[in-house]
């Protein structure tokens, strides 16, 4: 199974006054970093412990790394600085930015990844904690039809580049599959707080069973339920039943009709130097939703959400 994965660079990497502004927002030197598994970014993502025995963790990279996760994790430090207390979200303990290399300091979870393929009991618990997202306000952030907006474009810029070699189901439902996508660039609209990238490896589960959802850089303001619909992406990935969702009556079926899109047309681009895994992660992400939205398409009733 192809997993998120990136070629990261590690915490001995990082110049030295990264380094040093760590110390000092945690207090000590750093003394134990040991690299994180999962994730595109090829920056850092370190659990570290200082002399004085203070965990955190750190996250960062650099322009001479790859400056659009920089970028990105620059929009993740402004977006953490305004996330909630209350919610299920690592605290933000500092950031560093000196224009070249940034590192976003939070709070180290004690918890690990959810089982996949996908257990029952975790999935609930995920499921919980995303309610919980969705019953946050999130004024500040950017609306989900502008940070989902090009993702749902995916069948448009398909239909501009047809392949040669094109899915024949696609090109006889591709009409469809539009309209989908359009109606859904609607459809996520709201005032929640809105995660906009939940798969396994931005979850952290405690030993208690409560969830952590980790690294948000996507962040916006959108529907209660979109990440809720999102997750199905994932475990039909990894295998599980995906939990009914909540939504106005097809939203999910037109949200992740319009994914497939996306997916679709993003596996067939060359891959990042830095991400290697990620044109084969989206092409197996799109051959796990394409069977959903398939048997779904067409609109059926008792579906409610779906």
């Amino acid at each position: 199974m192809i997993q998120a994965s990136g070629v990261r660079i590690g915490w001995s990497d990082l110049p030295a006054t990264v380094h040093d502004a760590v110390a000092g927002i945690l207090g000590g030197a750093v003394v134990e970093a040991r690299s994180q598994a999962g994730g595109f970014s090829p920056g850092t993502a370190d659990r570290v412990v200082t002399a004085g025995g203070r965990r955190a963790f750190v996250k960062a990279v650099g322009a001479p790394v790859d400056p659009f996760c920089l970028a990105l994790h620059r929009r993740e430090a402004a977006v953490a600085a305004q996330l909630p207390a209350s919610a299920p979200v690592p605290r933000l303990l500092g950031v560093h930015d000196d224009g070249d290399w940034i590192a976003l300091v939070l709070e180290d979870v004690d918890g690990r990844h959810p089982r996949t393929p996908w257990v029952a009991e975790e999935l609930d618990a995920v499921v919980r904690a995303l309610a919980e997202l969705g019953r946050v306000a999130a004024p500040g952030l950017r609306p989900a039809a502008e940070v989902c907006g090009h993702d749902l474009q995916g069948w448009a810029r398909w239909a501009a580049d047809p392949p040669a070699d094109a899915d024949p189901w696609v090109t006889a439902h591709l009409p469809e599959l539009l309209a989908a996508a359009e109606r859904a660039a609607a459809a996520v609209e709201g005032d929640a707080l809105v995660h906009a990238d939940v798969r396994a490896d931005n979850l952290l589960i405690r030993a208690d069973g409560s969830v952590v959802v980790v690294d948000w850089p996507h962040a916006c303001r959108g529907a209660a339920w979109l990440d809720r619909a999102m997750l199905t992406v994932n475990v039909l990935l990894y295998g599980g039943e995906p939990a009914p969702v909540d939504a106005p009556p097809g939203a999910v079926t037109d949200l992740l009709a319009g994914y497939l899109g996306f997916f679709t047309e993003m596996g067939r681009r060359p891959d990042p130097p830095t991400l290697p895994t990620l044109r084969a992660f989206q092409r197996a992400q799109a051959a796990a939703l394409r069977p959903w939205v398939a048997e779904r398409l067409t609109p059926r009733a008792g579906r409610g959400g779906r």
